[in-house]
């Protein structure tokens, strides 16, 4: 079994892509798992049961909460929530807390994001939402940002990575580039090419935690 130091798990190929040149593979390995919590997590488990690692990075683009990430970004979550993990109520939302059924929030490890930050130190920290489906009307943003003060960002995969490391025992922490705003869905105010610039201007602070 071969030994690495640091597991960075991206969505897609184009973000792994982002991230991995310049990188040493004997000590960073970046892998694509698919897109979404459950992919996300299957995924991240698989990965962590090919080699040892000693931290889990999820990263990629995402959608920053306006007035509070930029677009072109970067943000560090200090926590990964599973936003739309709970159920629908006539009363509005009841996080799977309040069902007394786990757990929606998931604690970044303190010293990855200390480390981290110290590397990106114009990064914005705060929480970063994991959603099954991609903010697109300007009513469910408000919410979202009303049920999170402190929220920055919202993916889909972080909350299933930080479950796949909580699980294997590994510290995990959530990097984002930010690619468009939150709320109404409009591709046109995509700046992808900005995020993954900024995704690669990123990538070599993973070295300061390898």
């Amino acid at each position: 079994m071969n030994a690495y130091k640091i597991l960075v798990v991206t969505a897609v190929t184009a973000e792994a892509e982002a991230i991995r040149p310049g990188l040493d593979s004997d000590l960073i390995v970046v892998g694509a798992v698919g897109v979404g919590p459950a992919a996300a997590a299957a995924g991240t488990a698989r990965l962590l049961a090919t080699g040892s690692y000693r931290a889990v990075i999820s990263a990629g683009i995402a959608g920053g909460f306006p007035g509070r990430a930029t677009i072109g970004g970067t943000v560090l979550a200090t926590r990964s929530i599973a936003a739309d993990l709970g159920a629908e109520t006539p009363d509005g939302f009841l996080p799977v807390e309040e069902l007394g059924f786990g757990n929606s929030v998931l604690e970044c490890d303190p010293a990855l994001v200390k480390a981290l930050s110290e590397a990106l130190p114009a990064a914005l920290t705060g929480d970063v939402l994991t959603l099954s489906t991609v903010t697109g009307t300007q009513a469910t943003a408000d919410r979202l940002a009303a049920r999170f003060p402190r929220a920055v960002a919202e993916a889909m995969e972080g909350y299933g990575v930080a479950s796949a490391a909580l699980g294997a025992g590994v510290p995990f922490a959530e990097l984002r580039t930010i690619s468009n705003p939150v709320g109404p869905r409009d591709r046109a105010a995509w700046r992808l090419a900005d995020a993954f610039a900024a995704l690669r201007a990123a990538a070599p602070a993973l070295k300061a935690i390898s």
